[in-house]
């Protein structure tokens, strides 16, 4: 048994105090050491609202971005800021056509972030034109003890912009390339049953997917369409996949839809085939994600869509013009709160490209038309037309990408930059 623990009894110079009576000084020295410390969670709080969370040692907008690029710098992280990716400059390992008219680009570096399903890559191209890329190899790519790398694909567009056209006809293997992300803004989330659908190059995200799926053992089905058998990239692997499982044949998982030769996939039947509430994921052009978008409430119970865009869309800056194409944009002014200034953004010039030549050259961005997410500020206050088809209702109640989106008309904004 253990020993019986003796209580010292209270001693002063006055001799023994009786029971119950604790001296005064006692009571003073509790009563100041809580009224210290209650002051002390009050100051902790103010700086930090979301204490005991720890603060941010610089804010993530306005000026403590640049504050942190220099840190980063030192640390020999280049580009790195809070809350966002450094810049990795990776080597071209190798270059391969994978499909016609889509090439894939396997980039070699080391101590590689490690990524999930639906992650995607800010490649920035010689030019300096930065592109976003979603990732399609093995995530334990990242990480392999010979060294990491990324795999990106990328469809040749005849009438883009022109990013896909310098990637084809630019890069090649042994070129070093800088890279920011990965960063996921299209997650895999758990799920008991899960409907793929997947348009060209849109099986770039899909297919690491397809793979977590299938090595956790949730049931899965995937339909793919594209042009053409030969202009869908990663095929031979979708039907590996799809022809592998214990039990399922090919043609129960897998809906190959070549439209030369099939015609346009049959959205409405996948739908209705789905399980209820299985997670229906879906990337490509954007007449399919509408499509199925538009189909979804006729399909089973509890459905949910998560799709991906890299594309503009029509809530985008044309969107506010009329039926001649004319915006109806009209200049208003921003208040960068933390910089202390105010810019004014005139008809026809975003929030984004006033503030980097008025006040704040370095304020991050990347695809400038409102689907990778990374212009994201805080308002503070006014109202906003959002234009992009990226952020929730919950992040538009505070927040807006400065790329595409405007001040409503008659109104200003304040951003917490």
């Amino acid at each position: 048994m253990p020993a019986p623990v003796r209580v010292p009894s209270s001693t002063g110079r006055g001799g023994p105090l009786r029971p119950g009576l604790p001296r005064l000084r006692t009571v003073l020295t509790v009563a100041g050491t809580a009224l210290v410390v209650q002051r002390a969670l009050r100051r902790r709080i103010r700086r930090s609202p979301l204490w005991p969370l720890p603060a941010l040692e610089q804010p993530i907008s306005g000026r403590g971005r640049e504050a942190a690029r220099r840190a980063a710098r030192a640390n020999g992280l280049d580009g790195a800021q809070p809350g966002r990716p450094a810049t990795l400059r990776l080597r071209v390992a190798e270059r391969t056509e994978v499909a016609d008219g889509v090439v894939a680009l396997r980039l070699e570096g080391e101590r590689l972030p490690v990524w999930e399903p639906g992650a995607h890559l800010d490649l920035v191209l010689p030019s300096g034109a930065v592109r976003p890329y979603s990732l399609c190899g093995e995530p334990a790519d990242a990480v392999r003890a010979d060294g990491g790398s990324y795999t990106l694909a990328v469809r040749l567009i005849e009438d883009g912009r022109g990013g896909s056209r310098e990637v084809h006809e630019v890069l090649r293997a042994g070129m070093t390339v800088e890279v920011r992300g990965p960063r996921n803004r299209f997650p895999l989330e758990d799920c008991h049953a899960y409907l793929f659908v997947a348009g060209g190059i849109g099986i770039t995200p899909i297919l690491p997917m397809v793979r977590q799926a299938e090595a956790e053992g949730v049931p899965w089905r995937l339909v793919y369409a594209g042009r053409s058998r030969a202009s869908m990239p990663f095929l031979a692997e979708v039907e590996k996949l799809a022809g592998g499982g214990a039990g399922g044949a090919g043609g129960e998982r897998l809906t190959v839809v070549a439209e030369d030769v099939d015609g346009r996939p049959d959205l409405a039947a996948a739908l209705a085939d789905a399980p209820p509430h299985a997670a229906v994921y879906c990337c490509g052009p954007e007449p399919l994600m509408d499509a199925v978008a538009d189909l979804l409430p006729d399909g089973p119970a509890g459905l949910t869509l998560h799709t991906e865009r890299f594309a503009p869309t029509a809530t985008g800056p044309a969107a506010a013009g009329g039926a001649d194409g004319a915006s109806d944009d009209v200049a208003f002014a921003v208040e960068l709160r933390r910089t202390g200034r105010t810019v004014t953004v005139p008809a026809g010039t975003s929030v984004l490209r006033a503030i980097r030549e008025q006040a704040l050259p370095d304020l991050a961005y990347s695809c400038e038309e409102g689907f990778c997410g990374t212009c994201q500020q805080r308002v503070l206050a006014g109202e906003v037309d959002h234009r992009d088809a990226l952020l929730t209702d919950a992040e538009r109640d505070d927040s807006l990408l400065v790329c595409v989106s405007r001040a409503k008309r008659g109104s200003g904004l304040v951003l917490d930059l």
